[in-house]
């Protein structure tokens, strides 16, 4: 347990908007039931907090859960108020925030409870693509509330006291929150169901407002900030961060700066938000190693697309297409990971993976930092697929696979017949690669746009997406896609 006193409902709001501007609304609005003596039982607000008020100066709308009237469950004006701020969200083009510490479901109010959450869940959805919904979980957030959750776009969880789940820890089979706590908020961000953990109660409404500064207020609005970084700055270290993304993407943002989403789930595959020229860019990256504060390898990873690692993407890339925000790609893959849990998903995932990226159409730019071979190089964002410019740091390489194990089959004749097939082979692979596999050839033949020098990609990037920002694109009328 934290030794930090938990703050209340409205404190909560109070530090997490700037001060003194937030503005509650249905303050006096209460439950109606009164079975099993409800009617004795003062519940001011009905157990929610709601307004509105402003971070960073942005107009945001806030509801606050509070644990100390009826344990924060949730009934049916309890929801009916929640509800009324999203239909003034979707108004004014302005996100909602959730604060969430809540016991479930009002049983004493039954099938009127029940309505609350058919109803919050029906404006969340309308609500979807159209204002930025984040959800934060300081206590409890079980059973519909988990649901309620996941349809935000965005999940922090406070690291010692919040606990998300739809079956709590004890009530599954087998299992005790002492053998394995699936509501931890550790456990959750390994699953990929919540974005950020935040150390503390303040550290998580930080988290928070941190998102809210980097994303558009609504699908129509622009994320964009001043710059005051040199756009000619030159990354000379990309060398040695390359492996890292997560490293590489904040010497390559405006002032260092880098929001990572999921850092927890699908590692191999970094998603998260940066600021380019002043703008915010979302930015998908192969992870190959992780770098410790020293520089030095934490750990490993293939280059390989994973099933996790295309469903972490492809939910990204909605989201950024969803609110117009650009998207970049690092790409460095020589495959798909291979073993029989990968088998049964990898494929769907990979489409899913592939679908995102073809039917985004914001502006999109890939550049080619390391390996970039076969389909799996043309799933991350290729120009084939549809990015608009594609770039490639110098001695990249793209191409169909392995240049030993493309030798091995192209020149399977002359291997037979070679005295010495190790030397034969070893001569035939750096002839296949250095003709097929270098980013040159790909540049020749209209792939590739530039071969660009590491030290001066933050100024090719951000003139691209400079020169893409009036980008337009018409798409063959159809009510949605289906993968």
């Amino acid at each position: 347990m934290s030794s930090t006193a938990k703050l209340s409902a409205r404190e909560r709001i109070a530090s997490l908007l700037d001060a003194n501007s937030f503005v509650e609304i249905g303050a006096l609005v209460t439950k109606r039931s009164t079975d099993f003596n409800l009617q004795q039982t003062d519940a001011p607000g009905d157990g929610v907090i709601t307004g509105y008020g402003v971070i960073d100066d942005r107009l945001v709308y806030v509801y606050s859960q509070d644990a100390a009237v009826l344990n924060g469950t949730l009934g049916e004006m309890h929801a009916k108020k929640i509800v009324n701020l999203y239909r003034l969200a979707i108004k004014t083009g302005a996100p909602v925030i959730g604060l969430v510490d809540c016991a479930g479901l009002r049983l004493q109010e039954a099938s009127d409870a029940l309505s609350g959450f058919g109803r919050l869940y029906n404006a969340q959805s309308m609500a979807s693509g159209v204002v930025p919904q984040i959800t934060a979980v300081f206590g409890n957030c079980g059973g519909g509330l988990a649901v309620l959750a996941a349809m935000s776009d965005f999940v922090v969880m406070e690291k010692n006291d919040a606990k998300l789940f739809v079956n709590a820890p004890n009530a599954i089979a087998g299992n005790n929150e002492g053998k394995c706590d699936t509501a931890s908020a550790a456990f959750m961000a390994e699953s990929g169901m919540v974005d950020a953990i935040g150390e503390d109660e303040a550290d998580t409404l930080a988290k928070v407002r941190g998102l809210v500064k980097v994303l558009p207020s609504n699908n129509e609005d622009d994320a964009q900030d001043e710059c005051t970084d040199d756009l000619n700055r030159a990354m000379n270290d990309f060398k040695a961060e390359a492996c890292d993304p997560a490293v590489s993407l904040r010497d390559l943002s405006d002032d260092g700066m880098f929001t990572e989403i999921k850092a927890s789930y699908a590692p191999e595959m970094v998603t998260g938000f940066i600021r380019l020229n002043g703008a915010t860019i979302g930015v998908i990256a192969n992870r190959t190693a992780k770098l410790d504060e020293a520089g030095k390898k934490a750990a490993s990873f293939d280059a390989v697309l994973t099933t996790k690692g295309c469903y972490k993407a492809e939910s990204f890339v909605k989201f950024c297409d969803a609110f117009g925000i650009s998207v970049l790609t690092f790409t460095n893959v020589t495959g798909y990971a291979n073993g029989a849990g990968e088998t049964k998903n990898i494929a769907i995932a990979a489409g899913k993976l592939a679908y995102a990226f073809a039917g985004a159409t914001v502006p999109k730019v890939n550049v080619v930092v390391g390996k970039a071979y076969g389909s799996a190089y043309v799933t991350m964002n290729s120009k084939s697929l549809g990015a608009d410019l594609e770039f490639a740091v110098a001695g990249s390489e793209i191409g169909t696979m392995d240049a030993t194990l493309a030798a091995q089959i192209v020149y399977a004749d002359e291997l037979a017949g070679a005295a010495d097939k190790d030397a034969a082979l070893k001569e035939k692979a750096a002839l296949y690669g250095a003709t097929y596999n270098s980013c040159e050839n790909a540049a020749k033949r209209g792939y590739v746009d530039a071969i660009i020098d590491a030290d001066e990609m933050r100024a090719q990037i951000a003139y691209a997406f400079e020169m893409l920002c009036t980008k337009k694109e018409i798409r063959p009328s159809k009510k949605h896609g289906t993968v």
